[in-house]
């Protein structure tokens, strides 16, 4: 099968190994003679990205780039980030990188015209309609992981550096006009990437089909993204020059962050606080705290994983998909517990509070309160 296409769900996206070099192409689609590519510290200097700064200086645009991007990316970052943009007089935005890279550059295009604080948009009802539509610079989403599926999105996580919360900001126009996904540019992430942004694919997919919301579109792409992970992650795990393996995981975490529409859950409004107060991996957080969401979820979303589980050729229902979990985590290095990410006993009330003001917690399938929530916390310890 030859694993490239032209798709324009939920946005233009060129999928295919080598369409990088259609960078060019894409700028001038979106408008942009000028941009400024947004990636994390982690990749600035490597090879993949300064061989994509030299496809842009081939064509006249410049090779710019702004790198100060945290893990957990803050509202510093983003300040930072806003200011070089406008020192260099730039008129569009190359999201670069993982969910870090992605979405601070999303957030640097949607700020730079801005008069009003990041937080004045925070997804809070309707606070995104406070924005100035017409300032939000053009976006290009480039991936180099498959996870977060930021480059397929409406909003980016902020970490408040005051509060140590995470903060979902959200704007329809925040969706990249054009997004290249290039299996290439992941050949080169080191094993334990591979798995925490592979799981975090799953957990979007995984939540999705949990939530109680009707969305039937969202259902059927979070049970394909599912199938996706399962037959694919191990396979890149193995071997990160597998082309047809790192394809299908880009597709994955793309369904994922699609699916989603349709609600998270329990997982996520654990893992943001977490990563805020803990700098914690999302994907690898995601994970450890997959096997005790889904026992907690069980009285609700059981019947409907014995579907998934005939889907995915996983015997025992739903009890057979939630050894899966477990067994997939363990070949793949991930943690037992939170205690082993750093997370202690004594942050949980902490913890609680963050996770429940997350949105994240309105798409799960049993109502999360604080009682119920700080014995999810403990059982993931």
């Amino acid at each position: 099968m030859t694993l490239v296409g032209n798709w324009s769900y939920p946005t233009a996206i060129k999928f295919g190994a080598g369409r990088i070099r259609e960078l060019a192409e894409a700028c001038a689609a979106a408008g942009m003679k000028k941009p400024l590519l947004v990636t994390d510290k982690g990749l600035a200097d490597l090879p993949v990205t300064q061989s994509t700064l030299e496809i842009l200086e081939a064509a006249g645009l410049g090779r710019a780039m702004f790198c100060e991007v945290d893990p957990n990316p803050n509202e510093k970052n983003l300040d930072a980030g806003v200011a070089a943009y406008k020192a260099g007089d730039h008129d569009g935005v190359i999201a670069f990188g993982g969910g870090s890279g992605l979405d601070l550059g999303k957030m640097v295009a949607f700020m730079c015209g801005q008069t009003r604080p990041v937080w004045d948009f925070e997804d809070i009802g309707d606070w995104w309609t406070r924005a100035d539509a017409d300032a939000i610079a053009p976006i290009i989403a480039v991936p180099t992981t498959a996870g977060t599926g930021s480059e397929v999105g409406r909003a980016s996580v902020i970490t408040d550096s005051v509060t140590h919360q995470k903060k979902i900001i959200f704007h329809p126009k925040v969706l990249p006009t054009v997004v290249i996904c290039d299996p290439e540019l992941t050949v080169g992430m080191p094993k334990f990437i591979t798995a925490g942004t592979g799981l975090d694919a799953f957990a979007h997919c995984v939540e999705a089909f949990s939530s109680p919301h009707y969305h039937p579109m969202s259902q059927g792409i979070a049970l394909e993204g599912m199938r996706l992970v399962k037959e694919y992650l191990p396979r890149a795990y193995a071997d990160g020059t597998d082309i047809e393996a790192r394809a299908q995981m880009m597709s994955a975490a793309a369904m994922g962050a699609t699916a989603f529409q349709k609600g998270l859950g329990a997982i996520h409004a654990m893992s943001h606080p977490i990563g805020a107060l803990f700098n914690t991996h999302h994907g690898t957080t995601n994970a450890v705290c997959m096997p005790a969401v889904l026992a907690f979820n069980a009285p609700e979303i059981a019947d409907r994983f014995k579907t998934a589980a005939d889907y995915l050729g996983i015997d025992g229902g739903f009890e057979g998909v939630c050894a899966y979990v477990q067994e997939l985590n363990d070949s793949l290095g991930i943690p037992r517990g939170l205690s082993e990410l750093g997370v202690t006993e004594a942050a949980i009330p902490e913890l609680v509070k963050g996770a429940l003001i997350d949105p994240s917690c309105g798409g799960n399938p049993v109502v999360l309160d604080q009682a119920n929530l700080t014995q999810l916390f403990m059982n993931a310890l």
